[in-house]
């Protein structure tokens, strides 16, 4: 049953904004938490990427903004920077019916002082990663004492990562007579220490999530431990699914299959914990842009990511918790898009795999490795390079004198152009793998914004 956003105790400014955007009738855990955040309760809310689940805490947050009041009166905590990221723009979006309302967004990997600076001018919401929101509050740039709403963003994998502690200093630096608002994908033992310690008679809401059939079709494969990483070089070859996130239990499993993919020719990536930020952004940037068609990863270190058109998800491993197999397959069939989820299950993994057809309310569906063959069509390669340009916003880059620099001086067409992304000292422009090398000759002899730039092609 679907319900209107118009039976919400909403602003009538507020529901015209929501028409305008799309917003129709809620998701599952739309309809479940906003009666009760919007009545002022504290709510614990079960909710995986791409439930809506950003609208359910902004909607309330936003509410509750008061636009010439120039302190900070919203803190959403987020695991990743890239996450983050999604969350302002759509806080922003959410805000737009309200005049002048600023949202500012402090993560580690980029500069302090610009981030200071955002915070001098008024910030009425602030998103970010906990590390750096203590810098600045240490730092004296930020202070929490006006917050009325406080947002846990994926409070299982902050919990993961080791953020327990900082988040405890943060929340103790904001009033006490607040709204806390926590989601979560899976609930570990230290959600309950941190309800206990720093909510209100929270309301806990659980919308289970179980993917219908025709949207994700799900295969499970029997591998031997010695033949694993094999198998997903045959499952990419059968397939031929045009971008694939592949899980991994653990960041040596992800060096390993890495190894095995790229020595096969395959255009993989992979991206786990120890990366710096600005290596986990360019690996981001290439496989959104498709210059990379396989994404390894633990699951950790793929939090936040929101990949659009995301053919594939293999499970190289069978993950011992049930609501994560769901969350992680969830990641395929987006929108109108059909999903392929693929799992690969020794012998040891089958009480794991038995978890996961409770959950999912069925029996696995079976197929054998040796129905594996490779479908005609070459090595599966990613279609575009990525080309780095040393410049971004400090230097007034917008996509649009990137895309004037390729199509214009640089004679190449529209078509051969992909993704261009404008970060803060870097650009990345994705172009067709056919013009890659002429393309960084031309962009290099030509000039953007007037200017000569530095670029090169990134492996």
């Amino acid at each position: 049953m679907t319900i209107s956003f118009r039976t919400l105790s909403l602003t009538p400014d507020t529901l015209n904004n929501l028409d305008q955007l799309g917003y129709a009738e809620m998701t599952p855990i739309q309809q479940a938490s906003l009666p009760l955040a919007l009545a002022g309760q504290d709510v614990i809310a079960q909710a995986s990427t791409g439930s809506g689940k950003t609208a359910a805490f902004g909607l309330p947050l936003v509410e509750k903004l008061t636009a010439n009041f120039h302190s900070v009166q919203a803190l959403v905590l987020c695991p990743t920077r890239e996450l983050a990221d999604q969350v302002t723009t759509e806080i922003r979006r959410l805000a737009r019916a309200i005049p002048n309302i600023k949202v500012v967004t402090l993560c580690g990997g980029v500069a302090l002082r610009g981030q200071e600076q955002s915070l001098q001018h008024g910030a009425h919401v602030v998103v970010g990663t906990p590390g750096r929101i203590l810098d600045h509050l240490s730092r004296g740039h930020l202070r929490l004492d006006s917050v009325k709403t406080l947002v846990l963003d994926e409070a299982d994998r902050m919990l993961d990562m080791g953020f327990f502690d900082d988040i405890a200093q943060l929340i103790k630096q904001c009033p006490a007579q607040r709204q806390t608002l926590l989601f979560s994908a899976t609930y570990p033992e230290g959600i309950g220490k941190l309800s206990a310690q720093f909510m209100r008679q929270p309301q806990t809401v659980k919308v289970q999530t179980v993917h219908a059939a025709d949207k994700i079709k799900q295969l499970f494969y029997e591998v031997r431990e010695d033949e694993r990483l094999h198998a997903v070089s045959l499952l990419l070859n059968h397939f031929r699914p045009e971008s694939t996130l592949a899980f991994c239990n653990t960041k040596q499993q992800c060096r390993e299959l890495l190894a095995v993919l790229q020595a096969q020719g395959f255009d993989a990536l992979a991206l786990y914990g120890e990366l710096e930020q600005r290596e986990r952004d360019q690996v981001l940037v290439q496989f959104a842009n498709r210059s990379c068609s396989v994404l390894v990863a633990t699951d950790v270190a793929s939090r936040g990511l929101d990949i659009s058109q995301l053919s594939a998800v293999i499970n190289v491993d069978v993950t011992p918790d049930a609501e994560i197999h769901i969350h992680r397959i969830g990641r395929t069939g987006r929108a109108d898009a059909q999903g392929l989820a693929l799992t690969l299950a020794s012998l040891d993994e089958m009480g794991a795999v038995g978890r996961i057809e409770l959950l999912q309310n069925m029996a696995s569906n079976w197929a054998k490795l040796d129905t594996l063959t490779p479908t005609p069509g070459g090595r599966l390669t990613a279609p575009m390079k990525t080309l780095q340009i040393v410049g971004g916003r400090k230097e007034k880059i917008r996509p649009g004198d990137v895309l004037g620099a390729l199509t214009g001086e640089a004679g190449f067409s529209a078509a051969q152009i992909g993704k261009i992304n404008v970060n803060e000292f870097s650009t990345y422009v994705a172009v067709d793998k056919s013009i890659a090398d002429e393309a960084v000759q031309r962009l290099s002899q030509g000039r953007i914004k007037g200017k000569t730039v530095r670029v090169r092609l990134m492996d």
